[in-house]
């Protein structure tokens, strides 16, 4: 709610769903996939309340979770105010090709299984796929399903293994991270020229940091961080985001 001139928020891990077709059970398998990791976030705290398609779902399998008298107002009164965004690859989905195994715990990928789609752009170093255009179909879905709320991108970023072999005289010439950064804000850009409500883009991570799935291993930052004598130093990235902040573009 609001507090004096203040907005309350979250941020979310917001992943577009694609499917392997337009095959109906490629698009039922995306739909759903994307009521899970998507929806079943998005429309409480934008919304105020849970898609109907997902009550649905979640009772025909007897997963319901127990609500108490007055919960779903409480949720349609405690609505977000501003939303983060934390994009990094997409998500392929079709159909299933084999039955789940219904003696085991109910999960999402109960509904699809993943799709690798022939030709797609790689991180090679990290085994993610880039597509840029995904963040221009977030807000874009933001716009048009969720009152164009007021967003903006929290995490965008891509790591990269032993950065090190990457240096020049003195510095990390990361162009690829370049690359990746130009390509998400034209998209970005794009969506904003387009009418929705993206207020800012931040990159995952200033500096090179630890990270919960593979410690040190991967580097993310603007800037490089030397572990043995905590030194940091601008990557090429930095010295082109300053001009590109400096600037309003590029």
């Amino acid at each position: 709610r609001k507090v004096g001139d203040g907005k309350i928020g979250i941020i979310l891990n917001l992943t577009p769903s694609y499917p392997r077709s337009d095959h109906p059970a490629d698009v039922k398998a995306s739909r759903i996939a994307d009521l899970f990791f998507n929806r079943s976030f998005l429309d409480p705290s934008v919304l105020g309340g849970y898609p109907q398609e997902l009550i649905d779902l979640l009772a025909a399998h007897d997963h319901l979770p127990a609500v108490r008298e007055g919960d779903r107002e409480l949720m349609k009164q405690n609505t977000i105010d501003l939303l983060g965004v934390n994009y990094y690859q997409p998500r392929r989905v079709k159909a299933k090709e084999h039955l789940p195994n219904t003696e085991a715990p109910f999960m999402p990928e109960w509904f699809f299984d993943h799709y690798e789609m022939p030709g797609r752009k790689m991180n090679p170093y990290r085994g993610w796929e880039i597509y840029e255009k995904g963040i221009y179909d977030i807000m874009m879905n933001l716009k048009e399903n969720y009152g164009n709320i007021e967003s903006f991108v929290s995490e965008n970023g891509m790591g990269v293994q032993d950065e090190e072999r990457f240096e020049q005289d003195g510095m990390i010439h990361d162009d690829y991270r370049i690359d990746f950064i130009r390509g998400h804000l034209e998209w970005l850009h794009t969506a904003i020229e387009e009418g929705c409500q993206a207020k800012g883009y931040h990159l995952w991570t200033f500096m090179d940091n630890w990270s919960w799935m593979n410690a040190y291993k991967n580097r993310y930052g603007f800037y490089q961080v030397d572990l043995d004598t905590m030194e940091r130093k601008p990557k090429k990235s930095a010295h082109w985001f300053k001009e590109v902040s400096t600037q309003n573009g590029f």
